[in-house]
């Protein structure tokens, strides 16, 4: 597993401003989005691509183009979905598809609830969303998924992550090919779950509380 942790004045910044408790949710759900477009520059890096011949105004050339099978966004509902808006302005030829993952908070354990995604992941590479890497269990139950579909080649975006949650992540993937982006790696888990110093709930801070 490959870990990049971003770093970038800008991207700090706006983590800085996301974090402050007093920051609006129209303020933070814009922030969300210019961090995810930041971030997917590093994440989709190693996107694949084909050859492609075209002619400019001044002469004929070769450029390249997003390959088939397009690859895939998954946002992690609920939060993940405010996300989703800065992923698809970088690559919009993307196919988009959703799983909606709960944690239980007593026993911090995740469950699925709802998903929209094709049967045959084989040969996409497939870019998940996720706000908050703290235990790790949404997301590795996601990253699960994703391959008992096939996938072969799974990148997940994240603002914030605690070290508790990669290693859990690093543990459970074992040589499969998974990177995570991560736009802060902070101190620690908290006896209830949440990253410190964090940013509190993300889904509530995008959405408010339901």
């Amino acid at each position: 597993m490959r870990v990049h942790v971003a770093d970038h004045p800008l991207i700090t910044h706006k983590l800085t401003v996301l974090r402050d408790e007093r920051t609006p949710s129209a303020v933070f759900r814009q922030l969300t989005e210019e961090l995810v477009t930041l971030l997917a520059y590093e994440a989709t890096r190693g996107v694949r691509v084909e050859e492609v011949d075209i002619r400019t105004p001044v002469t004929e050339t070769r450029g390249v183009r997003i390959a088939t099978p397009r690859p895939i966004v998954v946002p992690i509902l609920r939060a993940g979905l405010g996300m989703l808006e800065g992923m698809v302005k970088l690559i919009p030829t993307a196919e988009v598809g959703f799983l909606g993952m709960v944690r239980n908070e007593e026993t911090l354990e995740p469950s699925t609830y709802a998903e929209r995604l094709p049967d045959d992941l084989s040969d996409r590479q497939c870019f998940v969303l996720d706000p908050m890497l703290a235990t790790g269990g949404s997301l590795g139950a996601a990253i699960d998924f994703l391959f008992a579909r096939g996938a072969q080649d799974v990148t997940a975006i994240c603002l914030l992550a605690a070290p508790e949650g990669v290693e859990a992540i690093h543990q459970q993937v074992g040589d499969r090919d998974v990177t995570l982006v991560l736009g802060s790696l902070d101190e620690r888990l908290n006896e209830k779950g949440y990253i410190v110093p964090g940013l509190g709930d993300a889904g509530d801070r995008l959405y408010g509380t339901v």
